[in-house]
């Protein structure tokens, strides 16, 4: 029987040999961006690849745009079943890159690299399809709407696991910031939770010459966004984590310099790793906008909207993945209690009902290259390994023997 290492290094040598036409995918893929829910085009690139690979069953449509690809093992004496995930849906930007691959859809661009990694989990499934070495079943998870669209949402919604179970459940993310050729795992908690926060301030409009008769909503607006500032200093522990950002505001109109608005909006959003401090923060907001609007003479109405939970790998899986990892590219090459991050992913709705854990896999962070950058492209040198790590996961998992 094949030592664990010596077979890792078969399955990253078995797939290098088609990372060629993974590339192709990818770049057609990153060509044609289509926003969450709307990956029409793009499931159907996967489900012809899938078909060629002759997987044993694909399912269309589940959470609207997603699929799910079955391939079964030699034998499945144990029964034990895995799910591999892949999101694949773009951004609403404009790309600012003008090699031949650059996106020909004028204001969405894959910035996130959502393409490599649905290309990384198709290399994963035609190795697995072409070799089968395992005992149970692989669930390979083309999820829509990661961004924004609470797609694995849906996709559970929709039935996903009772209709393919998994008995454990594995993702993975590119990360500019971590060389190529490394990998990391963060057990427990590895994204924050993503909430969106608009607060409306509703003064009284007026002359800019005579405020005195108006309750200015942006003077009002200034003292809460600074004032929110202090929630987290002041209220969270310091051997906690939470971040509250205002992003954006609107008030008035710039062609009228000496016209106080009748009221002013702002978006933003709020990270959290644990759901008490998710609880205080939303209620010193709460309590902050509007105490400073009233003090001032004037109202505010907070809209909080928790977004997506934080997503949290379960211990053992998190160790398993990082084992994993380990046999492919050395104890040296992988970061085994790597920082958690305060970007948010909406895998952790399904490992709020699975166990499972999510990963890092190194992309290099040359210009151009962070997320969500206009000039950003997936680095195709890391598809082998990724669609390596898939399969390995997959095949350690359901072991034979």
């Amino acid at each position: 029987m094949l030592g664990l290492a010596q077979a890792s290094s078969g399955v990253l040598k078995h797939i290098s040999a088609y990372h060629t036409e993974l590339t192709r995918v990818r770049r057609d893929l990153h060509a044609n961006p289509e926003l969450g829910f709307e990956e029409v085009r793009t499931a159907g690139v996967v489900a012809g690849e899938l078909q060629a690979y002759k997987v044993d069953h694909i399912e269309r449509h589940i959470g609207k745009t997603g699929l799910v690809a079955v391939i079964k093992g030699r034998s499945n004496e144990s029964g034990r079943t895995i799910g591999l995930r892949a999101d694949m849906d773009a951004l609403p930007m404009i790309e600012e890159n003008s090699f031949e691959h650059a996106s020909t859809t004028k204001g969405l661009m894959h910035g996130c690299g959502h393409d490599g990694h649905t290309t990384m989990l198709l290399g994963a499934a035609r190795y697995l399809a072409a070799t089968r070495n395992f005992d149970g079943t692989v669930h390979c998870i083309f999820q829509p709407g990661e961004e924004g669209y609470a797609g694995a949402r849906a996709m559970i919604q929709d039935g996903l696991f009772e209709r393919y179970r998994c008995d454990t459940v594995f993702a993975m993310h590119n990360w500019p910031n971590m060389p190529p050729g490394k990998i990391g795992v963060t057990p427990g908690p590895a994204m924050a939770a993503a909430d969106r926060i608009c607060i409306t301030i509703n003064g009284k409009g007026g002359h800019g010459a005579h405020a005195y008769q108006a309750v200015d909503p942006v003077v009002i607006a200034a003292q809460v966004i600074t004032a929110l500032q202090t929630v987290v200093s002041r209220n969270v522990s310091p051997i906690e984590n939470a971040v509250i950002s205002i992003c954006a505001v609107q008030a008035g109109d710039l062609g009228a310099m000496s016209v106080i608005p009748r009221q002013v909006k702002m978006v933003g959003t709020v990270r959290t790793f644990s759901t008490a401090v998710q609880d205080l923060v939303e209620r010193r907001i709460n309590e902050t906008a509007k105490g400073i609007a009233t003090a001032m003479g004037a109202s505010a109405d907070v809209d909080y909207q928790r977004i997506y939970p934080a997503t949290i790998n379960t211990l053992n899986e998190a160790v398993f993945a990082a084992d994993t990892a380990e046999e492919l590219i050395g104890a040296e090459n992988v970061i085994r209690n790597m920082p958690p991050s305060m970007g948010a992913e909406d895998f952790s709705f399904m490992l709020q009902v699975r166990p499972g854990a999510y990963l890092r896999i190194g992309q290099g962070g040359t210009d151009g290259c962070f997320l969500h950058s206009t000039q950003y492209d997936f680095n195709d040198q890391i598809i082998p390994l990724g669609s390596a790590l898939f399969a390995r996961l997959a095949e350690r998992a359901l072991s034979m023997g």
